[in-house]
């Protein structure tokens, strides 16, 4: 190649239009593609592409358990094209009940603790699907949602799961984009179950009334939230900041000293660094009335130690803690999601709405997919009917046909049936003849047409649809709500009789 030839290919670009144009074009793959739930199944690809790959393994809870290395190997190389060391600790967080208010992934081995300690490699762990994933897959193979080409387009892929189970509300979500974050925390999924009946009941429902049936988040680490002004304002605004303590009490020893109990502590910390925190305020003498720290923590669950000198007042050691340790832990709330391709942040009412809104889809478009299917099948039963009925004559036409084509074109011709259904006939076994058999395609029938009518009542009505959605997320409610976890404390300035 000529020197000339090389001039002839070199474009001379304006370097602040290159970063510009590169930049924009990085941030917005970071925003869509990795960092920001999908505001209908609350998964961000990564944990999407987890599950699919689990769901393509046969990993149902009633399975067994597979090494999280073949796990994390298929999602890598089929969906996930960014490695290993980048799914597994996806894998992990999906399993850690500390910080997943209802586990997608149902674990074995050593999955990390509270205690900040990490998990084992990912050849010494197994796992398999939680119930509240299965729900989240449930239907997928029923043309519910659109899929799309892979990485390297050798398969594809769902854009959404049907998420039967209200996820980002649940479970919430957390990430960080470029330029924008997401901070959203866990529920509890039968006050969420209640809110979205609510919506459904009433859609002109104000924010006000919702927040009786959501009253504000459920961390799966317990606690107390302590004043609810700042829950108000996210679920109205998108953003606002939770005040978390850890759940305490006083216990007189025998020495008449008293010392306090710590038995749950506030959502993402880590219980060794807030114990270290902890000594390093009575080594730094900032609170001066502890005498020892301890940490009793085991199969019963949390609990720290926290033992005063003799004259120490209980309730101002524990304003001290509150105030200078990792006891009382802010929560800030930016519920920003993506929205039909774009990045929007959204009150309560709008995750609600835009929730109901998808399942809407996805029951449409399974009774579309099923309603397909009955009449498909209904089709060929008719034909199968009028073969019975015309038993001898179709016989005698079969008997005096050279081959098999030409005795499908005469039974088309003169019994009006279609290819498929002359197709059946010819494939017929003789045992369809007996009068039991019979009677089962005539059942079959029966139920067939029940079902066409009633999946074609469903898409003419919007209140049926509606009505399936209501009844699904009652199933939801009975079959995973639990007792709140996480107390709600009025703060003195904000008590409301």
């Amino acid at each position: 190649m000529t020197e000339q030839d090389n001039a002839q290919r070199i474009i001379s670009v304006n370097v602040e239009d290159e970063l510009k144009s590169s930049f924009i074009d990085y941030s917005m793959s970071v925003i869509m593609a990795r960092a920001l739930p999908d505001v209908r199944d609350g998964l961000k690809p990564s944990q999407r592409r987890i599950l699919v790959a689990m769901n393509d393994l046969n990993l149902a809870p009633g399975r067994g358990f597979r090494k999280c290395a073949k796990i994390a190997g298929d999602t890598s190389g089929n969906y996930h094209p960014h490695g290993e060391a980048i799914v597994y600790p996806t894998l992990v967080h999906l399993a850690q009940d500390f910080r997943q208010r209802y586990i997608m992934v149902d674990g074995q081995g050593n999955f990390g603790s509270i205690d900040g300690y990490p998990p084992a490699a990912m050849r010494y762990t197994e796992a398999r699907l939680s119930h509240p994933a299965v729900e989240m897959l449930a239907d997928i193979d029923r043309e519910t949602v659109d899929f799309v080409a892979n990485y390297d387009e050798t398969r594809t892929e769902p854009e959404v799961l049907p998420s039967r189970f209200p996820n980002l509300l649940c479970n919430g979500s957390n990430g960080i984009a470029v330029g924008m974050a997401t901070k959203i925390p866990p529920h509890n999924v039968t006050e969420v179950c209640n809110a979205l009946t609510a919506v459904i009941d009433d859609p002109e429902i104000t924010i006000d009334s919702l927040m009786e049936h959501i009253k504000a988040p459920d961390f799966p680490t317990g606690g107390v939230i302590y004043g609810i002004q700042g829950v108000r304002e996210a679920y109205r605004t998108g953003r606002g900041i939770v005040h978390m303590r850890a759940r305490t009490h006083v216990e007189q020893q025998r020495d008449k000293r008293e010392r306090i109990i710590v038995t749950e502590i506030p959502f993402l910390v880590d219980k060794s660094t807030l114990l270290e925190k902890m000594a390093d305020l009575v080594r730094g003498k900032v609170i001066e009335d502890i005498s020892n720290i301890r940490d009793e923590s085991g199969r019963d669950g949390l609990r720290i130690v926290v033992e005063l000198k003799r004259d120490a007042h209980p309730e101002v050691v524990l304003n001290q803690l509150f105030s200078h340790s990792m006891l009382q832990q802010s929560f800030g709330i930016n519920a920003l999601a993506i929205v039909k391709g774009r990045p929007e942040l959204l009150n309560i009412k709008q995750m609600l709405e835009h929730y109901i809104e998808h399942r809407h889809e996805v029951v449409i478009r399974r009774a579309r997919f099923d309603l397909a299917k009955a009449e498909a099948r209904a089709h060929l039963l008719e034909g199968l009917r009028i073969a019975l009925d015309n038993i001898d004559a179709i016989i005698q036409l079969i008997r005096g046909s050279a081959n098999s084509e030409e005795a499908r074109s005469k039974l088309i011709e003169q019994f009006a049936l279609s290819e498929i259904q002359a197709q059946a006939i010819l494939a017929m076994p003789l045992r369809q003849l007996t009068g039991l058999e019979r009677e089962k395609i005539e059942e079959e029938y029966n139920e067939l047409q029940q079902t066409i009518q009633h999946l074609t009542a469903v898409l003419a009505s919007r209140e049926l649809q509606m009505g399936i959605i209501k009844e699904e997320v009652g199933d939801i409610r009975e079959r995973f709500g639990d007792e709140r976890r996480t107390e709600i404390v009025y703060a003195a300035e904000e008590f409301d009789m």
